[in-house]
């Protein structure tokens, strides 16, 4: 992340490391204009100064993890479900439509989840992808096969659903060119990395595996098919609660976010420009994002860090927008497409 120093003296002009970037009235009002990747220092006259920065994961967290499940398991749904949203966390479910069951009274396939309980699942808020209709993988098909197998899961998924699948997860893991490029149009992201969390891991394993997650401040994908049954499964799948009741003890570090909420935090946040207009103690935030605004809809978190807050008020248009004040931290979500943002900060004296 890149610092940016602006040094406001008594009339409130000061002279910017990185001239470019920086504007100035006739008043002294600095206009400045940032990246998302940005840090924006600011130090007035009385010697105080506060940083400006959109967060690398939503609500300021070190890292963010997504737990990914593959296949379409129905203890998925039996199982699974219910101790994450125990916790309060969601799940990326990839699932291939060919094996899904119609309804609750048609049962074909007792492995498998039906059309019903995903749409339960996705109505509350788990997120469910696509995996292709039939798994077809990348480079044992010829690509107009491939393309089918696609597009029929995508329209499977919202046809049962209501929500487009805006991620792909690849069959087999497999990666083939002239497939990936049919796979990402109109989404978010795929899957190109992930950690098994299944059978061969530890407790301890998961727990070295999100320490580092901390330490780097990394996004880790985690991914598992079967609970009790099928490919990776648990010999007991309490491991997996108990390493979820450790990344729950540790929320203060970790965002939980769905595979699409994370993948569209983060290239919103890279693709975001900031406007800043600074005078006296009021901030305006013009952010800026050209990105497909159907796919990419995350709010982002900025983050204003200084010594002696006292209070902040925030608005988004006519909208005024919650905000959470720890120590010397502020933070507040923002909608990137939203218009100005007037930030009005209270220093003591």
């Amino acid at each position: 992340m890149r610092q940016l120093f602006v040094i406001l003296l008594a009339l409130g002009i000061g002279m910017p490391v990185n001239a470019k970037q920086i504007t100035f009235t006739k008043k002294g009002v600095i206009h400045y204009c940032m990246s998302g990747q940005d840090t924006l220092i600011v130090q007035t006259a009385l010697k105080k100064h506060y940083t400006l920065s959109i967060a690398p994961y939503k609500g300021d967290k070190a890292c963010a993890i997504s737990y990914t499940f593959d296949d379409g398991l129905a203890e998925h749904y039996t199982l699974l479900v219910p101790q994450l949203e125990k916790r309060g966390f969601r799940g990326t479910f990839w699932i291939c439509g060919s094996n899904i069951n119609k309804d609750n009274e048609n049962i074909t396939d007792t492995t498998r989840m039906t059309w019903p309980q995903l749409r339960e699942m996705s109505d509350n808020g788990h997120e469910i992808s696509n995996h292709g209709w039939a798994h077809k993988n990348f480079a044992r098909f010829p690509i107009e096969e491939i393309k089918e197998d696609i597009f029929k899961n995508d329209s499977a998924i919202f046809a049962n659903t209501g929500v487009m699948p805006r991620t792909f997860c690849y069959p087999n893991n497999n990666k083939k060119a002239e497939g990936r490029r049919i796979a990402v149009q109109n989404r978010v992201g795929t899957r190109t990395h992930q950690r098994s969390i299944g059978s061969k891991s530890t407790l301890q394993d998961l727990e070295k595996w999100v320490n580092t997650l901390i330490e780097t401040n990394d996004w880790g994908v985690g991914m598992t098919h079967g609970l009790t049954y099928g490919y990776d499964a648990f010999r007991n799948p309490q491991r997996l609660w108990d390493h979820l009741d450790q990344v729950k003890a540790r929320e203060n570090e970790i965002w939980v976010g769905t595979f699409r909420e994370v993948a569209s935090y983060i290239k919103e946040r890279e693709e975001t420009r900031l406007e800043v207009v600074n005078k006296k103690n009021t901030l305006l935030i013009t952010p800026e994002l050209k990105l497909d605004q159907e796919l990419f809809v995350e709010p982002l978190t900025m983050v204003i860090t200084g010594k002696e807050i006292k209070k902040v008020t925030v608005k988004q248009g006519k909208r005024k927008l919650p905000v959470q004040i720890t120590d010397d931290k502020v933070l507040f979500d923002f909608d990137p497409y939203g218009g100005m943002i007037k930030v009005t900060l209270k220093i003591q004296k």
